[in-house]
């Protein structure tokens, strides 16, 4: 990547030897603008690019899990069955993407090296607070690739290292930041796995029961929005489900998510529309 061709000593191209801001992206708006994912110049005419769909977010006491389906779609086309949209955003965050999937990975990417940045540089970590605003800000620095029909709406969350607990974040396509409260999903099919959470999400629920809640969420989505992958028994694709604690950020296991995704489809075939509240059966 070529940023100045004024070198410093060392070796070093000049602009890494300045004195600046803390913030990565900023580095970059000032020295190679080009690199940031909403500066692209777009061919004229429609876009067509494969997009990510639903991800769902549930705290319990302790943290909280992010958990998200694996399908991508390009029109009435599936794209990709097996892709991943749920990421370690640092130790105690993560991030999930919806809308077009592979301008949502660059702008993950960059906002996992944006915390690294900041943390090399200061010498700490940012707030929980302090690590949504900078999502927003880089939601907010990709618009003009938005109103071109190219949106990136994230779900941020993780664990709060001064209240203990687990928060969730969501955002509009102007980097608009809104901390949401138990539960949230993002995505075509969210209207789907929101009343999904209503009817199974209670505030006192173990770790491992809200891992089935959000589990079944997507379940649910799955079959009403055809955009939404439901589990694939026969290739063994399940859903990403992340769990932050103070322990910081681990990925369920695939056995174990594929120990969950066989009860709730055994579950299906006795009650196809799924469980009624929290202890039915």
């Amino acid at each position: 990547m070529e940023i100045s061709r004024t070198h410093a000593a060392g070796g070093l191209p000049a602009a890494f030897m300045t004195p600046g801001s803390a913030s990565f992206s900023d580095f970059l708006a000032s020295h190679a603008p080009q690199m940031l994912p909403g500066s692209r110049v777009l061919p004229p005419g429609q876009v067509d690019a494969p997009h990510g769909t639903t991800i769902v977010s549930a705290t319990f006491p302790g943290g909280v899990i992010m958990a998200g389906d694996r399908r991508a779609t390009m029109g009435n086309v599936i794209a990709q069955r097996d892709i991943e949209k749920v990421f370690p955003a640092d130790e105690f965050s993560c991030v999930g993407i919806a809308g077009t999937a592979g301008l949502a990975v660059e702008v993950v990417r960059l906002f996992q090296v944006e915390l690294e940045h900041y943390e090399k540089i200061e010498g700490a970590q940012l707030s929980l607070d302090g690590k949504a605003n900078r999502l927003a800000t880089l939601i907010r620095n990709n618009l003009p690739m938005a109103m071109q029909g190219l949106a990136v709406v994230p779900l941020f969350a993780g664990f709060d290292l001064e209240t203990h607990a687990g928060r969730i974040f969501s955002y509009d396509v102007t980097g608009g930041r809104y901390e949401e409260h138990a539960f949230h999903a993002v995505g075509s099919g969210s209207m789907f796995a929101r009343g999904s959470l209503k009817k199974l999400y209670g505030p006192d629920l173990t770790e491992s029961d809200t891992v089935a809640v959000c589990v079944e969420a997507l379940y649910d989505a799955a079959d009403d929005d055809s955009a939404t992958g439901g589990p694939d028994l026969a290739r063994k694709i399940y859903p990403v489900v992340l769990v932050v604690t103070a322990d910081g950020v681990r990925r369920v296991p695939e056995d174990e998510i594929g120990g969950i995704v066989n009860q709730v489809v055994d579950a299906r075939l006795a009650r196809p529309d799924g469980p009624t509240g929290l202890r039915s059966s």
